[in-house]
């Protein structure tokens, strides 16, 4: 998942610098929809494996 985010991360940098401004708007947003996703799965991840006792890694 995160490594999406960063393929849109960077797809909307090298659009960006050619001009493309609806494209980098896009994939902008799209990156970070991914990145928040893979935040709020990784805070899910954490928790789940605390309660079950297991030290993080």
């Amino acid at each position: 998942m995160l490594y999406w985010a960063l393929i849109f991360f960077v797809l909307a940098l090298i659009a960006g610098f050619l001009g493309f401004g609806g494209i980098a708007g896009a994939a902008t947003s799209i990156a970070q929809i991914l990145f928040i996703v893979f935040l709020v799965l990784l805070v899910i991840s954490a928790l789940v494996s605390a309660l079950r006792g297991r030290p993080p890694l």
